[in-house]
């Protein structure tokens, strides 16, 4: 069975529901036969690669919310985060253009190291003090590496803006084909939908039923969870 996400490194849902997701993939008694394959989803096509602003002056002109009230709703994602045992920064961390990151997620993946890459993606956003954004492309380089990804091999992608280009549009094209406007999203066999950061027992559901059943992609919606759209991420609240 294969398991499609359609996610962003700069998606903190994505980064929390990616640890749900795994918590109940854990427990599946087919995990092993379950193939994950990440697939392309930009939050913010249209940034310039050099604008990188702080997330909380972006979320405050995203949402029309004081910076208080953004950092409140950075607190509580962080203790969410924190409920599935990640780190997340809650202060001074910073957002940028992704698209760099999801064509490196391509090569990746031909390289058959596309989780551990988007894995160490996610930590260096939102958990490290170095910025993905800002530093250059030897930032990127750097966590490439320590994915297993060769250095000047990854030099040469990020050199050329048209390697893996067209892969990502490809996959952003087919998350709006499949009905998914945010993310996370993840498409079980093309048989279920999940849309968002969803309980890992509600993602134990999908797993059984799509191993199980032949039929249409389905949408399974427990009361909409959190999952970040074009126009930004939901904040929590409580």
């Amino acid at each position: 069975m294969r398991v499609e996400i359609w996610s962003d490194i700069a998606c903190p849902w994505c980064y929390v529901g990616k640890a749900r997701f795994e918590k109940a993939l854990a427990a599946f008694p087919h995990r092993d036969e379950v193939e994950v394959v990440h697939r392309s989803f930009e939050l913010d096509p249209g940034r310039a690669k050099d604008d990188v602003q702080p997330v909380l002056a972006m979320l405050s002109k995203k949402y029309g919310m004081s910076e208080a009230q953004a950092q409140a709703g950075e607190d509580n994602l962080g203790a969410q985060a924190a409920a599935e045992g990640l780190e997340y920064r809650t202060r001074d961390r910073d957002h940028g253009n992704t698209f760099d990151m999801h064509r490196l997620l391509h090569f990746a993946k031909e390289q058959g190291r596309q989780d551990e890459l988007i894995q160490l993606l996610y930590r260096a956003n939102f958990a490290e003090e170095r910025s993905v954004f800002s530093e250059g492309t030897e930032r990127l380089v750097d966590i490439a590496v320590a994915a297993g990804l060769d250095a000047a091999a990854v030099r040469e992608v990020l050199a050329d803006p048209a390697a893996y280009a067209d892969a990502v549009r490809a996959d952003e094209r087919e998350a709006a084909e499949l009905g998914a406007n945010g993310v996370p999203f993840f498409v079980l066999d093309r048989k279920y939908g999940v849309s968002g950061a969803q309980p890992a027992e509600v993602f134990t559901q999908a797993l059984s039923q799509a191993w199980g059943a032949r039929s249409p992609l389905k949408l399974i919606d427990e009361g909409g969870a959190e999952a970040c759209g074009p126009d930004g991420c939901a904040v929590p609240q409580h």
